[in-house]
């Protein structure tokens, strides 16, 4: 029994021992483990941390990136702004300069014409002492002469007046002669090259309008078609169109007959449609036209702009660009309007160019100035350029351009330099030899006043006008004139003609005066 207890108590010690080991084994194990997890926790926040320093490590330079990026831009921004800073100081001390040196030289020129006009008031104190030193001396000659003459000063004079008049007229003309032949040969010499240069530099192709287009057709059994049942076809054509369309005997032919050019080419192109299409009855008719009236309108405004754009002409009012474009189906004299109108601008450009004057501007009112011709207005009893000068203003062009326009028949007075080039420019295109046709009365009544004007004078015998009325011959009589008094006569004649006569170019004046000696040998 006590060894039974004995062995309790020793399993009881043992027991309890056991668990002891058994405790400490398991605690020191949970704490080794323990280690190792902190020592593990260190090694992942160990880790973390060097990420976590890395980025912020690339952050700070990116951000420093950025802010060396934007330092340097505005760096430049600075530099540019210190180096037009610099630049502006530069200038406003050149300018200042510039202004110094001008100052220097005006109060130099006040200094210079401060002396000249001293001495200019030196110089007149001298001669009003001259002056009244003649004229005492002049008036002790004038008493010693009526002493011996026996005559008054004012007798003297006029009998001195009386004789030398004659002399003096002579004399006159002479001095007038020469004054014009110098100015002729320093003056006309630049102005006939700028005018050369000018329509040398200047090429235009030219047509001739007439009042009749011809419309060929491929047989005469058209014909009957055109004229259709009983005449209500060529009826319906005529009243649409407002043409007189003449069928005869002349061979595959139609004649178009109008003074209004764009409603003939309506005619024609309504023809040419008509027979391209083969049906042509008076409601065709009608339909035809009306298409091609609209195609001639549309066809008007093109043309209209494509001169602007080609001329370089801009902010032009759209009425206008119209009217320029109907110039395409008008004449004047035979001359197409619009090639004479664009002639014109050219040589306005080219002139005005070489002058240094407003080239634009030339070059607008050049190509305006007949757009009276072709206006539709109840006004019809205005010169057409005074006409046109309205519509300029209407439209909102400039003044200059508007008196310039108004300008060039003398129609009103010339207030800028540009409207003596129109007119100049305008004569140059009309007189350029094949330009124009005029009609033959006028032209022969123009060379009929020519020669009668001549024949006014005392002492001519003949005129003839030659070379299309280019040139007045005019012969007198040797007994009854004297090479002074021809001279004299061309003179007073080629004024005469200016200031009562409208004509193309010019007109030389030739006077003869010679002496035949006749004998017969029997």
């Amino acid at each position: 029994m006590e060894e039974l207890i004995i062995y309790l108590i020793l399993f009881i010690v043992g027991s309890g021992i056991g668990i002891l080991l058994t405790t400490t084994i398991l605690r020191r194990a949970m704490l080794k483990k323990s280690n190792a997890m902190l020592e593990e926790a260190k090694e992942k926040a160990e880790v973390i941390k060097k990420e976590k320093i890395l980025q912020a490590k690339e952050k700070f330079l990116q951000l420093k990136a950025e802010h060396e990026k934007a330092t340097a831009e505005k760096n430049r921004e600075m530099q540019k702004a210190e180096n037009r800073l610099n630049q502006r100081e530069q200038n406003i001390n050149q300018k200042f300069e510039d202004y110094s040196r001008k100052q220097r030289e005006f109060n130099q020129q006040n200094q210079q014409l401060a002396n000249k006009q001293e001495n200019l008031t030196r110089r007149f104190e001298e001669i009003d002492r001259i002056k009244e030193e003649l004229a005492k001396e002049q008036e002790q000659h004038v008493k010693q002469l009526e002493l011996i003459s026996g005559l008054s000063a004012l007798e003297a004079k006029e009998q001195l007046i009386e004789s030398m008049k004659e002399e003096a007229k002579s004399e006159a003309m002479v001095y007038i002669k020469d004054v014009i032949e110098e100015a002729k040969l320093s003056a006309n010499k630049e102005a006939k090259k700028i005018i050369v240069e000018t329509i040398q530099r200047t090429v235009a192709e030219h047509t001739i309008e007439n009042t009749v287009t011809v419309f060929n057709i491929e047989s005469d059994e058209i014909k009957g078609r055109i004229i259709g049942r009983e005449g209500r076809n060529i009826r319906a054509l005529e009243a649409l169109t407002g043409i007189e369309i003449i069928i005869d005997d002349s061979p595959d032919a139609v004649l178009l007959s109008g003074f209004d050019p764009v409603r003939r080419e309506i005619a024609r192109l309504s023809l040419h449609k008509l027979i391209s299409d083969g049906r042509i009855h008076p409601a065709r008719i009608e339909e035809v036209v009306q298409k091609t009236e609209k195609q001639i309108e549309q066809e008007i405004l093109e043309t209209g702009k494509r001169t602007v754009i080609d001329l370089g002409i801009h902010n032009m009012h759209i009425e206008l660009i119209k009217m320029i474009g109907r110039m395409k189906y008008r004449s004047s004299y035979g001359q197409n309007l619009l090639q004479h109108s664009i002639e014109v601008a050219k040589l306005c450009v080219t002139m005005a160019s070489e002058l240094g004057l407003n080239a634009k501007a030339a070059k607008r009112a050049g190509l305006l100035h007949d757009i009276g011709k072709i206006a539709e207005t109840n006004e019809a009893e205005l010169p057409h350029a005074i006409l046109g000068m309205r519509i300029a203003e209407k439209y909102k062009e400039k003044p200059d351009v508007c008196n310039a326009i108004g300008a060039h028949h003398d129609e009103i007075e010339m207030e800028t330099l540009i409207a003596p080039i129109v007119q100049v420019c305008d004569a140059i295109s009309g007189a350029r030899p094949g330009a124009r046709r005029e009609v033959v009365e006028a032209y022969i009544q123009r060379l009929k006043k020519l020669e009668e004007m001549a024949l006014s004078y005392d002492g001519v015998i003949k005129t003839y006008a030659i070379q299309a009325g280019r040139e007045l011959r005019v012969i007198v009589g040797a007994d009854k004139m004297t090479d002074e008094d021809a001279d004299k006569l061309a003179f007073d004649l080629s004024r005469k003609i200016q200031t009562e006569m409208t004509y193309p170019g010019q007109i030389k004046i030739t006077v003869i005066r010679e002496t035949r000696a006749v004998s017969y040998a029997r």
